[in-house]
């Protein structure tokens, strides 16, 4: 019989396996952890602002920390990655056969034609978007600082095989995002749902089946643990794992109200979410020193205070002391 759980037992998995209800010391080591799925980062600097919910004494600079690298990587988002991860994000994508496989690899081998171990940025390579097709490879990583076209480089060949690659990439899936499914992990890993659900059946051993879902068997004593106290309010940025969700199921179970799901995922540019209390209860934007917040619901004033000492702790590169809260 499948383990059933409630949606308070798999937020509170959820938030403690993506490190939001008690921040990481500072070290290389919470920075792989806070990237363990990966961190988007396509709206400039989304990634910072998700090492800092989860990591204590982030700057402004922890992004560009040594440990860690840019890649284009799930649907050929901008991901933060750890810099030993990175085949798991880019080369568990590749497609067991077809055109786009040999794509990749030509890509590939044109780039290290023009690039001869350097580096360029990827408008002036000459093969538009194409580039980013090269990624599948494993061999590429990019510098991207939101203003410009990014820089793009080769890197050593993957030592690991496609097959083990995609399997680790639905651990990691599984750990952050479960209890899912494989047509979920489809659709965030931004691969062919054939390989996706092969690569479920390979896991199958490691696998107990939850609700309607699955879960590594590893993480079942903490999807039992009782809740634990949840940080008084996090801001998470645009494309933060702990709400990336592409499925309406995953949504509807993490915002039940359609019209507040319509508010935090929107056809455009997402806000960014709003979490008090282990809830996500409202959106947030932010333009310079100024945080303007939409919330859902009335707060309590030391929910408020805890939400402005939170915005007043945010590592941005500009400069100026303080943060301006607007409320709506």
């Amino acid at each position: 019989m499948p383990l059933k759980v409630t949606r308070q037992q798999i937020l509170a998995f959820r938030r403690r396996t993506g490190e939001l209800d008690q921040r990481l010391p500072a070290g290389k080591r919470s920075l792989r952890r806070a990237a363990w799925a990966g961190m988007q980062d396509s709206m400039p600097r989304a990634a910072l602002l998700s090492i800092h919910a989860r990591v204590e004494g982030a700057t402004h600079v922890a992004w560009e920390d040594p440990s860690l690298v840019q890649v284009w990587g799930p649907r050929y988002q901008v991901y933060v990655v750890a810099a030993p991860d990175l085949p798991l994000f880019t080369y568990a994508r590749l497609p067991e056969s077809g055109k786009l496989r040999d794509r990749s690899a030509e890509l590939v081998r044109r780039l290290e034609d023009v690039l001869q171990g350097g580096r360029m940025r990827d408008r002036d390579l000459g093969m538009g978007n194409g580039v980013r097709y090269a990624t599948l490879t494993g061999r590429i990583a990019i510098r991207w600082e939101g203003a410009r076209a990014p820089h793009v480089w080769i890197v050593p060949p993957p030592k690991i095989t496609v097959q083990k690659a995609r399997a680790e990439l639905a651990r990691r899936y599984l750990h952050i995002y479960g209890p899912s499914t494989a047509a979920a992990f489809s659709k965030w890993a931004g691969i062919g749902l054939k390989e996706a659900t092969q690569t479920f059946g390979d896991l199958a051993a490691e696998l107990i089946a939850v609700n309607d879902a699955h879960l590594l068997a590893a993480d079942e004593d903490a999807m039992r643990e009782p809740p634990a106290p949840a940080a008084p309010a996090r801001l998470l940025p645009s494309g933060d794992s702990y709400w990336l969700h592409t499925t309406a199921h995953e949504r509807a179970l993490l915002v039940p109200n359609e019209k507040q799901r319509n508010e935090l995922w929107t056809p455009r540019v997402w806000p960014g979410a709003l979490l008090v209390d282990g809830e996500i209860v409202g959106t947030w934007r932010r333009a310079k020193r100024v945080l303007t917040i939409d919330t859902w619901k009335k707060l309590s004033a030391g929910a408020r205070d805890a939400v402005v000492a939170e915005a007043e702790t945010l590592p941005l590169p500009d400069p100026g002391e303080g943060m301006a809260v607007h409320w709506n």
